[in-house]
């Protein structure tokens, strides 16, 4: 891209950091748009446990990519560059300030710098890397892809059993692994004039919104929810389910949770994914990070002086 890069704004950090509330407060005093980067919010009738903004605030301000992919399907990091480009493109062309916010960074590295070379599927392998999960576990998928490329096993979670196949694929039909990509992509220039904000936490109150975090879930219905969508023909495989809570509502639906501990469960699985978010976010590059225990005016300041 020439040097005349289109201007926009990221907000990142892990889940239950306030993102959402920085983004709809920076677009409400700069004219602005906001475009999720959240694997999951992309998804209609997952509303409980996703932490969708709500009608009224996107009756406020527009929103793209929240439900706009149907359940039963797959959205790809492919399918996510494709459609916040397009949307970047229309805030853009309507002299607003397009707003990426979400916590799935290899999204918005993917954004930054376009979708890393990878080669193209191969359903029948494919195929047989979904039996080996179905027969022995995702957590087999897991243990393999540790020893042949350990730094993409650490970023992802042994029951993501889409990724893992993935990952496994690139591995098997190319001989190189999925993390060298990544990191070579990690070295091209932004498409955009980025503006890179991070919003931290100390471990502890980040451990303590996602314990009020996953209350509000359940609270929610996020177990009917649960079996809403089976009801309406999502496969129990769907990369939906794969959404934090929703992997455990599906186990208390089995049976193989009891319900009683259900939040503890939830909780321990958002605080690993936290730890792998903090973890990806340290090595992207250009990132300044504000103090999220600031009152929210503070805050807004600080993101209001990046801008």
């Amino acid at each position: 891209m020439t040097a005349a890069r289109p201007r926009i704004a990221i907000i990142v950090g892990p889940t239950a950091s306030g993102k959402s509330d920085l983004a709809l407060a920076l677009a409400r005093t700069r004219s602005g748009e906001i475009v999720s980067a959240d694997s999951m919010q992309v998804y209609r009738g997952l509303d409980a446990a996703t932490s969708k903004p709500g009608a009224v605030e996107r009756a406020e301000i527009p929103h793209h990519l929240v439900d706009a992919a149907d359940p039963g399907n797959d959205w790809s990091m492919g399918d996510f560059v494709r459609s916040a480009e397009t949307a970047i493109a229309a805030i853009l062309a309507r002299g607003r300030l397009p707003i990426v916010v979400g916590g799935t960074g290899l999204y918005i590295r993917a954004l930054l710098r376009g979708p890393f070379d990878a080669p193209g599927r191969d359903e029948a392998l494919r195929a047989r890397l979904r039996r080996v999960a179905e027969r022995r576990g995702p957590q087999r998928l897991h243990r393999w892809l540790s020893r042949v490329d350990p730094a993409t096993a650490a970023r992802l979670g042994p029951r993501d059993a889409q990724r893992l196949v993935r990952a496994l694929e690139v591995w098997l039909l190319t001989g190189r692994r999925l993390s060298e990509r990544v990191s070579e992509a990690g070295f091209a220039g932004d498409r955009y004039d980025a503006v890179k904000i991070g919003i931290s936490l100390p471990v502890e109150e980040l451990d303590r919104r996602i314990a009020k975090r996953v209350d509000r879930f359940l609270a929610a219905g996020l177990i009917d929810e649960a079996r809403r969508l089976l009801a309406a023909g999502v496969p129990e495989t769907a990369n939906a389910f794969k959404a934090l809570g929703y992997r455990e509502a599906l186990a208390v639906l089995r049976g193989a949770l009891p319900p009683e501990q259900a939040a503890a469960a939830i909780a321990l699985a958002t605080r690993r994914y936290a730890k792998r978010q903090r973890t990806w976010f340290r090595h992207e590059p250009g990132i300044v990070w504000l103090d999220g225990t600031l009152p929210e005016d503070r805050l807004l300041e600080a993101a209001l002086r990046l801008l």
